[in-house]
């Protein structure tokens, strides 16, 4: 039996939203998703869509290695300075839900030194379905899922599916070579999400990461006007065609 949407799982409360001088701290995005699903390839994507606009950066993690951190240098997406690592040593959700001390040291460190930012993105490191970000880590959350991991996952739920503010279905490009079913993984993600939105990506194409990088900016926006980046509206699903 799958969870209902309407599942509730424990808040944690949110982190102060000002710096010691008073000013707006950098809103916090969240990304999790299971092994291979494509979060730092989206990392990496809206790095690329957003730089030239805004001041961000980026903190990894990883179980023993600074891989997807590496990787990001290699793509050369942002200068090295604005690109941290965090060797969590454990499974990946301790660090961003339970033990958040070091990836909270790692956020702070990144706006003392090359800020002021408006953005800071933060990867967990391949996690299952129950993987979630604590409030006073990140501010929103995405949760990245892939079509070649199985059309199920939807409907399997979790709160990483359920109660994430983004389900970011991607590599919908593989759909036809692996059988995956994009309309039926969609209504499963209606199902388990209500109103909360969903957007269907392929990085290989247009619009690639366009639809969750607009995303972003608007929570972006909604933080830099002092409102909270979750109280907002559901934005439109995107073809799963």
């Amino acid at each position: 039996m799958h969870l209902d949407h309407a599942t509730t799982y424990p808040e944690r409360h949110s982190a102060s939203a000002t710096r010691a001088d008073g000013s707006r701290r950098a809103l916090r995005v969240g990304l999790g998703g299971p092994v291979g699903s494509g979060k730092t390839a989206t990392v990496a994507a809206l790095c690329r869509s957003l730089r030239d606009t805004l001041s961000l950066a980026v903190v990894t993690n990883d179980i023993y290695t600074r891989e997807d951190a590496a990787f990001l240098l290699r793509e050369a997406v942002l200068p090295p300075e604005r690109i941290t690592a965090v060797e969590t040593g454990a499974c990946p959700h301790t660090a961003i839900r339970d033990d958040i001390s070091a990836n909270l040291e790692a956020v702070e460190d990144l706006e003392d030194e090359v800020g002021p930012l408006d953005l800071v993105l933060v990867e967990s490191g391949g996690d299952n379905l129950t993987a979630t970000f604590s409030k006073g880590l990140v501010d929103v959350q995405l949760f990245v899922i892939d079509v070649a991991g199985g059309d199920d996952i939807p409907r399997k739920g979790g709160p990483g599916v359920s109660t994430a503010d983004l389900l970011v279905v991607n590599k919908t490009d593989l759909a036809p070579y692996v059988g995956s079913d994009l309309e039926g993984m969609a209504r499963d993600a209606k199902e388990q999400r209500g109103e909360l939105p969903v957007i269907f990506q392929s990085l290989r194409g247009e619009p690639g990461v366009g639809p969750v990088a607009d995303w972003v900016r608007a929570r972006l926006a909604d933080w830099q006007a002092g409102a909270a980046p979750s109280a907002r509206p559901a934005a439109p699903a995107g073809s799963p065609a």
